[in-house]
């Protein structure tokens, strides 16, 4: 049997976040910098989805928005709004794609920036301006 003696405690300031409803633990702060750099999955998720769909309507494998939605199980609102993500600034896709930078905004908030035009949207998506 062990003694109280023998016991060692570790003791590591974790803090635990909800982001996205789901639970995230983040490290201590010497580490915060690794941590910012992880990219959030549903904005990953949407680009690919967008992207994908992109594809699909210029290769002419589907000839409407209507048709994706039907074939994916969405409707046609949500497919015409997402497919707005690939049409962001190719600046702000190769940081969030390549880079991973984490936006400041949500998904809903990057798809209304994808009407501003080119040159506004970096300040937007990584700022909040």
């Amino acid at each position: 049997m062990t003694q109280t003696n023998d016991t060692t405690r570790v003791f590591i300031p974790l803090t635990q976040r909800r982001r996205n409803g789901r639970p995230r633990i983040l490290p201590p702060e010497p580490d915060a910098h690794f941590q910012s750099r992880s990219q959030d999955a549903h904005i990953l998720k949407a680009l690919g989805r967008a992207w994908a769909w992109r594809r699909r309507l210029e290769t002419g494998e589907a000839a409407t928005i209507q048709e994706i939605a039907k074939a994916e199980g969405f409707t046609d609102r949500f497919v015409s709004r997402m497919v707005r993500l690939a049409y962001l600034s190719p600046d702000v896709l190769e940081r969030l794609v390549i880079s991973r930078d984490p936006p400041s905004v949500s998904v809903t908030q990057l798809i209304d920036t994808t009407y501003m035009p080119w040159a506004e949207q970096m300040g937007r998506v990584f700022e909040g301006r």
